[in-house]
C-alpha cells in the first residue's frame, strides 16, 4: 500500500500585486513530501524557493495570490485554510528557522523565556513544567550549561547559539514538518556543521520531515535525501541526490554545480560556467606579485588588542567581551608563555604576518576567532593595545584611528565589506557612493572630470553606466558588489581589505565578483587581505593563507599547499567540515575529523 505524502505541492501558481502591475512569482510547481525525508529546495534569489516555502504556512502577505494549483498537509489543503485554522497548524505542525536568528529571536526577552511561549501558545503543558521544557529543549540542541543560558539574551549568545535557540523553539512541539530557510548563511563552516548535523539528528530522531531551503549545493549533497531545483519561479528539476549530481539534466542544475567552488575548482572554471566573457588577460604591473621584494607592503609585528572585561552578569556567568568572541581571558593566552593582564579580555594575540606587493594574503578562522578585529587594525579603524603595523614603510599604528581617517594614508588601504547592501548608503545613488571617497580623499576636479573618472571606474568593475544612477534598492546583489568595488578602488590603493565580499552573493553571481577581483589586483598591482571562511574561495583568490585561532595565528603557508595538506589540527578540521560535492559521484561523506571539533564557548 502506497502511503500518503506529508506535504503535497501540487501546480502551485502564486502572483504579487505591485506598482507596476501583478507578478507572477510561481508557474506550476509540483513535489512531495514524505515523512521522515529531507528535501532540500535550491535555487539562486528570485528562484522562488522562500516564495514556496512561505506560502505552506500562509506567510506570504496580502499582496500575494494563489493563482492556480494547492498545498495539502495531513489532509487539510492549506490553501484554502481559514487564518485561524493556520494559526492552529504554525509551530505546532509545521515549524520555521529563519534565515537571520538574530533578527527572528526578541531582543529584550530571555531565550527561555522566548521557548516557553511557543511551548504556552502549542503545547497543553502545565504552567509549572514550562521552565523545565524550556531548559530540556536547549540541552537537546546541545547548549552547554541550559540552565545558565536559559535566563541569556540574544545579544549576549554567538550566532551559532541563537541558531540552535531557534532550532529549540521549532522543536518543541514536536512539529511533523520543519521548514529551514538558509539556517547556516553567514555562519563560519565549523558552526555550520554542528548545526546542520544537529539539525539532522533530530530530524531522523523524530521522523521528522524537513525542507531545507539553500543556495549552497554542499550542504543540499551532504544532508538531502532528494533536491529540488528552481529557476525563475519554476521547478526545473527534481531527483535523488546522488542521481541529480551524477547526472544533472537541466542547463540551469548544470550552471549551478559548475559555478560552485570546489577544492579542484578554476577561476576560468568558474566563470566559463556563468556564460560571461572572461575578462581580457592583462600583463602584470611590475609591482604584481614579486615575492623576492625586499620590503612588504604591510608588515603586522606582535599586534595586540586587549578590552577591559566587564562584571560578569547573572545571566550567562560571562562578560560582554567573552560571550561576544566566544573564549575566556585563560583560553586566549593559555598557549603562550605570558598571560593578559587581570581583568584584561585579549581578543587578538600578538599577531605578526606580512602582505607582499601585488600579492593576495587569505586570513580564515570561525567566528570569534580574531579576523575582523585584525582587520580592522590593518585598516585602521581600530586602535590596538601594543604593536606595529608598518604599510608602505610607515608605522601607521602610531597615528590614532580617528586621525588616520585625515591622513594622506588614509587613501591607500581601502575595505569591501560583507554585505554590499548595508555598505551603501539607502540615500545616495551609485554615482554619490563611488565619488565620496574621491571628494574626501582626493582632487575631485570639475563636475565633468569627476563624471568621466566615475563612469571610467564602473567600466573597470562592469556596471553599465545607466545605473549610476540609481540607488541601492533598484541595483541587484552583483550590481551593488560592483558599486562596492568601484568605491573602494576610486582612490587608488595599495591595500585592498576584503571582508566576505562575495558571501551574500549566488554562485554564479560570486564567481563574476571573483574573476573581477583576481583581474583587478593583476591590472592595478594592488595588495588583497581576504578575510573569509569560505576555503574554496580563499584558494581561488590567494597566494597564501593564514588560519586564526583564538586571536593567534597558528599556521601559514602558500595557499596550494596549506589547503591539501595542513599541518595544524584546527587547519584540518576547518577543511574537513566545508561541505562539499563530487560531481559525476556520490555527495563527499561528513569527516569524523569535523564531527569531533568543539566550538569554543558552545
Amino acid at each position: 500500500m502506497t502511503s500518503v505524502p506529508l506535504l503535497t505541492i501540487d501546480e502551485l501558481s502564486v502572483a504579487f500585486k505591485t506598482r507596476k502591475g501583478t507578478v507572477q512569482a510561481l508557474h506550476g510547481v509540483s513535489f512531495t513530501l514524505e515523512k521522515g525525508e529531507i528535501i532540500g529546495l535550491v535555487g539562486e534569489s528570485g528562484s522562488g524557493k522562500s516564495v514556496t516555502a512561505y506560502n505552506v504556512l500562509g506567510l506570504l502577505g496580502p499582496a500575494a495570490r494563489v493563482t492556480g494549483g494547492r498545498i495539502g498537509f495531513g489532509g487539510m489543503t492549506m490553501t484554502t485554510a481559514r487564518e485561524s485554522a493556520l494559526r492552529e497548524i504554525r509551530g505546532r505542525e509545521i515549524s520555521m528557522i529563519f534565515q537571520n536568528p538574530r533578527g527572528a529571536l526578541n531582543p529584550i526577552r530571555p531565550v527561555g523565556r522566548q521557548i516557553e511561549d511557543v511551548l504556552r501558545e502549542h503545547s497543553d503543558l502545565p504552567r509549572h513544567k514550562l521552565k523545565g521544557a524550556a531548559i530540556d529543549m536547549l540541552h537537546q540542541v546541545r547548549i552547554n550549561e541550559p540552565e545558565r543560558r536559559y535566563a541569556a539574551y540574544p545579544f549576549e549568545l554567538s550566532g551559532g547559539m541563537c541558531q540552535r535557540v531557534m532550532i529549540a523553539m521549532a522543536l518543541a512541539c514536536e512539529p511533523a514538518l520543519l521548514i529551514a530557510d538558509e539556517p547556516t548563511t553567514g555562519l563560519d563552516v565549523t558552526t555550520q556543521k554542528a548545526i546542520m548535523d544537529l539539525l539532522v539528528e533530530l530530524a531522523r530522531a523524530r521522523h521528522m520531515a524537513t525542507l531545507l531551503i539553500t543556495h549552497d549545493l554542499g550542504i543540499a549533497a551532504q544532508y538531502c535525501d532528494r533536491i529540488m531545483v528552481m529557476e525563475k519561479g519554476r521547478l526545473v528539476e527534481g531527483g535523488a541526490t546522488a542521481d541529480l549530481f551524477r547526472a544533472p539534466r537541466h542547463p540551469y542544475t548544470r550552471k549551478l554545480i559548475a559555478a560552485t567552488p570546489r577544492p579542484d575548482s578554476t577561476l576560468a572554471d568558474l566563470i566559463a560556467s556563468t556564460g560571461t566573457p572572461a575578462r581580457p588577460a592583462a600583463e602584470a604591473p611590475a609591482t604584481a606579485v614579486a615575492p623576492n621584494a625586499v620590503e612588504p607592503l604591510l608588515e603586522v609585528t606582535d599586534l595586540v588588542k586587549e578590552y577591559p572585561l566587564a562584571e560578569k552578569t547573572k545571566a550567562s556567568g560571562l562578560g560582554p567581551l567573552q560571550r561576544w568572541f566566544g573564549r575566556t581571558p585563560q583560553t586566549a593566552g593559555k598557549d603562550e608563555p605570558g598571560q593578559p593582564p587581570a581583568g584584561v579580555f585579549r581578543a587578538v594575540d600578538g599577531v605578526s604576518f606580512t602582505v607582499m606587493p601585488g600579492e593576495s594574503v587569505g586570513l580564515v578562522g570561525e567566528s570569534g576567532c580574531g579576523k575582523s578585529t585584525t582587520s580592522s587594525m590593518v585598516a585602521r579603524l581600530l586602535d590596538p593595545t601594543s604593536g606595529a603595523i608598518r604599510f608602505d614603510g610607515q608605522d601607521i599604528a602610531a597615528v590614532p584611528a580617528g586621525r588616520f581617517a585625515r591622513s594622506p594614508l588614509r587613501a591607500g588601504i581601502q575595505m569591501v565589506f560583507q554585505d554590499p547592501t548595508d555598505s551603501l548608503n539607502p540615500r545616495h545613488t551609485a554615482f554619490a557612493a563611488i565619488a565620496e571617497p574621491i571628494r574626501r580623499l582626493a582632487t575631485p576636479g570639475d563636475g565633468p572630470a569627476l563624471t568621466r573618472r566615475i563612469e571610467a571606474l564602473a567600466d573597470r568593475v562592469g556596471l553599465p553606466r545607466e545605473l549610476l544612477s540609481r540607488f541601492p534598492h533598484q541595483l541587484s546583489g552583483g550590481q551593488k558588489a560592483r558599486v562596492g568595488i568601484a568605491r573602494a578602488i576610486a582612490v587608488d590603493p595599495k591595500l585592498l581589505i576584503l571582508d566576505e565580499p562575495t558571501s551574500a552573493l549566488d554562485v554564479s553571481v560570486q564567481a563574476v565578483v571573483l574573476e573581477l577581483l583576481d583581474g583587478l589586483r593583476r591590472e592595478l598591482g594592488m595588495s588583497y587581505l581576504f578575510v573569509s571562511h569560505d576555503l574554496n574561495v580563499v584558494r581561488l583568490l590567494c597566494h597564501r593563507v593564514l588560519v586564526m585561532h583564538r586571536g593567534r595565528i597558528v599556521e601559514s603557508g602558500p595557499a596550494e599547499r596549506l589547503l591539501t595538506s595542513p599541518d595544524h589540527p584546527y587547519t584540518k578540521a576547518l577543511i574537513d567540515a566545508v561541505p562539499h560535492f563530487v560531481p559525476d559521484g556520490d555527495p563527499a561523506a561528513p569527516t569524523p575529523e569535523a564531527a569531533a571539533l568543539k566550538l569554543a564557548g558552545e
